[in-house]
């Protein structure tokens, strides 16, 4: 079926007059609205008013312009059915072959208004497309007889078709091109569904628009297949490396998140998603060298994030053990050079930390969905000393710290650290004593003088007479326990501070 007639309605006008001179060109006739005409005018390139088909000018400020009969019957006749064909002849309308249609900038304008603070309500208002969708969705219905692109990225594709098969496109790339132009609608009135949403709550229906940003080397196995998508374009992206796996994402997203919890110059060491030396530093070849003492061992093979640019010196010290990943907010030249000698080693440009405020994991047939639990939510004016014992300035340096750590470790969890740098990490225990004990043995004597932080508060004191045992010198955990005044007394025996947070920071 030969595309004889198009038409042109976009917001996003890239290529658009490229597309207009291909289509010239294989005889197709050009009709366009408001101002995409005017563009394709201002350009020399004929085309039809869409005011000229429909006898009727632009309405309500531009609101109402391909809402029209002679317009919505030219896409939706089906040239299959005589009778469709015998009533547009009647009408006097002329079928419509090709749509090329996309939508007003709702999201970006949204967008706009968040970081610049001046799009008024009703200006976001009058973004929300109401005859791009409809014609987008009479021309996919009637993919068998009509072409829609709501694509730039596809014009030149569509052109290539078009000369290679005599003026017209296969079915299948009309059924593709259909597909696409549903998500777009759909993806379109999810955004306007979540402006429109009381911020928050949790709405009755979610709904998830999602592009599929590339594929992945495997899934959380190697026989396991996997994608990653987003719902806008992410901030950070890959400088160099091999491709990303599904536990590569997971892994340098729990090191930026952790690593962004810090003001002053710090490195995250992680291992399956799991911190195994975190520590501040002078700079960030210093705050690595500390990290990377916490547990050397462990951290073979693992992802490296700083919270400062890389440089030569860092880079090269990162270089001398195996590392799947570095991510940091930027790279010296000297520093991205060292790194790339490492032809596999994933480098991520993170330029500031990430905006995600919603955790959704699949459970049960269902979905759960959450706050996270984000960085720096803790504030030491919140938080009691429990017990007679006073920390020291330098104790609440180490405890803030601490607790910075194991709210990143996964559930039981326990962090022991002195001077800014993690020394016995234990995550994952089915008990907090078996978390202790694991930490401890990790730290060996380097827990002499250490402080000690868990995610939940002790049930019984065997976990802070181990932590005491181990060396720390200062304990800290949301409290809350029925035996709270039993660990208290505990912590006076023992003649350290503890201190209350009131806030557990349990990570499954």
């Amino acid at each position: 079926m030969k595309i004889k007639r198009a038409l042109l309605s976009v917001s996003d006008k890239t290529g658009i007059e490229e597309l207009a001179r291909g289509l010239i060109e294989q005889q197709v006739t050009l009709i366009a609205s408001g101002g995409t005409g005017r563009l394709l005018t201002k350009s020399g390139i004929p085309s039809t008013p869409v005011s000229e088909i429909t006898g009727t000018g632009e309405m309500l400020d531009g609101r109402v312009k391909t809402l029209h009969p002679r317009i919505h019957g030219a896409i939706l006749a089906d040239r299959r059915k005589p009778h469709h064909l015998a009533q547009l002849k009647s009408e006097g309308i002329v079928p419509i072959d090709l749509v090329i249609c996309n939508l007003y900038p709702f999201a970006q304008t949204v967008k706009r208004g968040q970081s610049e603070g001046s799009v008024s309500e009703e200006e976001i208002i009058e973004q929300i497309d109401i005859g791009g969708p409809a014609l987008l969705r009479a021309a996919a219905k009637n993919h068998k007889s009509v072409a829609v692109v709501v694509n730039p990225d596809k014009y030149q594709q569509i052109l290539d078709e078009m000369r290679s098969r005599a003026g017209a496109l296969s079915d299948e790339t009309r059924t593709a091109l259909a597909a696409e132009a549903f998500a777009h609608t759909a993806a379109y009135d999810i955004a306007v569904s979540q402006w429109m949403s009381k911020p928050g709550l949790f709405p009755e229906k979610i709904f998830l628009g999602l592009d599929r940003k590339f594929e992945l080397r495997y899934g959380e196995n190697p026989h396991q297949a996997g994608s990653f998508y987003v719902p806008r374009e992410p901030s950070w992206r890959q400088l160099g490396g091999k491709e990303m796996s599904f536990t590569n994402i997971l892994d340098f997203d729990a090191a930026w998140r952790l690593v962004n919890e810090f003001d002053r110059p710090a490195v995250a060491i992680i291992k399956h998603t799991n911190p195994c030396g975190v520590a501040i530093g002078k700079g960030i070849e210093d705050a690595y060298v500390r990290a990377l003492e916490s547990d050397e061992r462990s951290a073979f093979g693992g992802i490296v994030a700083a919270n400062r640019p890389v440089d030569g010196f860092a880079a090269k010290r990162i270089t001398e053990i195996f590392t799947e990943i570095v991510i940091a907010p930027g790279f010296t030249q000297p520093g991205i050079d060292i790194l790339k000698t490492k032809k596999n080693m994933r480098i991520i440009l993170a330029p500031s930390p990430f905006s995600t405020t919603l955790d959704l994991k699949s459970a049960a047939e269902g979905f759960l969905l959450q706050d996270l639990d984000q960085p720096r939510n803790d504030s030491r004016q919140d938080m009691i000393v429990a017990g007679s014992y006073e920390p020291r300035e330098e104790d609440w340096d180490d405890l803030l710290f601490a607790l910075a750590v194991v709210k990143h470790v996964k559930s039981n969890a326990v962090v022991f650290a002195n001077n800014g740098q993690t020394v016995g990490v234990g995550g994952g225990q089915m008990s907090r004593v078996d978390a202790v004990e694991l930490a401890a043995r990790r730290a060996g004597d380097r827990a002499k003088g250490s402080v000690c932080a868990t995610d939940g508060f002790f049930p019984m004191r065997d976990g802070l007479d181990t932590a005491v045992e181990a060396g720390a010198r200062a304990i800290i955990h949301p409290g809350g326990s029925v035996r709270d005044s039993e660990i208290i007394a505990a912590a006076d025996e023992h003649r350290i501070p503890m201190i209350f947070t009131g806030r557990r920071h349990f990570l499954h």
